[in-house]
């Protein structure tokens, strides 16, 4: 038999009690209201799955109740009954959400199938909830391509962390896809409907990312025409992506602080604090731990922040996933004006296949696309590659050589050095083909004191 629960709220007594008399037959559990006021207090305390409630009443009429079992969570199905139908009442009804506008005095049977008939709506809407719940959990991972068990293990934490509120760090270095598996994180979740935002902490000047963050009041600096909302409140109830978070200046790292601690911002040049509902994801490609040692990271925040730790794996960490991602590249990049997609030669296939890829899933996309673009023929030979890819590490590398162990900072220094020797010194073009932002650029420029040299 039937085990649903149904709110009868009515101000007449016998209608309360004729209706809980008949449905207790069909097997229903019934509970009464006499008023709208006390059927909302049982709805507070007790889910329905159906609440069958007359449209006039004193004090709070159906309509009205309605509008505040909308403002729930967990909505139940509304079948309003009434003795003083008009065509305007009932469209108001079914407008605000009601299933079903039945006029008194009704036949028993009427309200049996009107009953049914919601039951078994509700149980098709809460199976498609489910099924696409299900379909999201297996495919909501947008364009991370793979399947090396290194990445499954991330995947897998992913799905694991996901509907909870927790702040997550994502660590890895430049181009492992840090942003994707954010956007993975909020795909998942049950805030997957509301705003995703993401900013990169090393691409603006201090001033401009607090403005950015926290929005500001009018008059609070020169160019404040307006109050503007920081991007903390514009993602209310959403996931907040804050990229090189390692790059904040100590200032803006206090009010990061109290925006964890407190959940609240308060705007450039403003004194009322706002408070916020977001799920905060950061990432970095620095060592946290180091700089908190170093003085430059308050060890505080570092903390509020490592709640939960992922790390993501580098290119060459994930060789069996490289001719994935050159096929998912080739049809992104590659599809020709006939219809037909660019290929590759398993030759060039396996110089980029055995490439240590420095500048990772970024550095791969890059040459891929560029291999498409200026490749005249279907295939894309060895010859279309960078003469660096050809030769393994090429000259690139050809003083760490002759080290005997080279530290990957060597490394990177060496090879970011070359790039930019290869594009003369255009410092634009040379982030470009790392795959990392020019303010980052800049910032490793003057780490290892690299110098033109003519």
């Amino acid at each position: 038999m039937a085990n649903e629960k149904i709110l009868v709220v009515d101000d007449e007594e016998s209608m309360c009690d004729f209706l809980s008399i008949m449905l207790k037959k069909q097997g229903y559990q019934i509970t009464t209201a006499l008023s709208a006021k006390e059927g909302l207090k049982k709805l507070a305390k007790e889910a329905y799955e159906v609440v069958i409630s007359d449209l006039k009443m004193k004090e709070m009429n159906g309509l009205e109740l309605i509008d505040e079992i909308n403002k729930k969570e967990t909505v139940p199905t509304v079948i309003i009954m009434t003795a003083f139908a008009t065509i305007e009442s009932a469209i108001e009804a079914l407008k605000k959400g009601a299933f079903d506008y039945i006029i008194k005095p009704f036949k028993v049977d009427e309200i049996k199938l009107a009953v049914a008939r919601a039951l078994e709506q509700r149980k098709i809407r809460t199976e498609n909830v489910y099924l696409k719940k299900q379909l999201k959990k297996r495919e909501g991972f947008g364009e991370i391509i793979g399947k090396s068990e290194i990445l499954m293990e991330v995947l897998s934490q992913v799905r694991k962390i996901a509907d909870s509120d927790s702040t997550v760090l994502l660590t890895g270095e430049s181009g492992t896809g840090k942003e994707l598996v954010a956007r993975a994180i909020h795909q998942q979740s049950y805030r997957s409907e509301k705003p995703f935002i993401t900013v990169n902490c090393g691409a603006l000047p201090e001033g401009l990312l607090e403005s950015e963050l926290f929005g500001h009041i009018k008059g609070s600096f020169t160019g404040a025409i307006k109050d503007k909302d920081g991007l903390f409140k514009v993602a209310s109830e959403g996931v907040f992506f804050l990229d090189e978070v390692g790059e904040m200046s100590p200032r803006i790292q206090v009010k990061l602080l109290r925006v964890l601690q407190e959940k609240e911002i308060v705007p450039v040049g403003g004194t009322s604090p706002i408070k916020v509902d977001i799920r905060l994801i950061a990432a970095t490609n620095a060592d946290l731990e180091n700089e908190v040692s170093m003085g430059r990271f308050r060890k505080d925040l570092f903390y509020r922040l490592n709640v939960i730790p992922i790390n993501i794996p580098p290119l060459r960490e994930r060789k069996e996933d490289i001719p994935l991602l050159i096929d998912y590249f080739l049809k992104r990049y590659g599809q020709e004006p006939d219809g037909q997609e660019k290929k590759i030669s398993a030759e060039a296939k396996k110089i980029l296949c055995n490439h240590n890829w420095p500048g990772n899933i970024r550095e791969l996309e890059n040459i891929l696309e560029r291999a498409v673009t200026l490749q005249d023929d279907n295939t894309i030979v060895e010859k279309d590659l960078p003469e660096k890819i050809i030769k393994g590490q090429g000259r690139v590398l050809a003083k760490t050589k002759e080290l005997e162990n080279p530290t990957l900072e060597t490394i990177e220094k060496a090879y970011i050095f070359w790039i930019l020797r290869e594009s003369g010194w255009q410092k634009q073009r040379a982030a470009e083909i790392l795959g990392i932002d020019p303010s980052t650029l800049y910032r490793k420029i003057e780490k290892y004191e690299l110098k033109d040299i003519k």
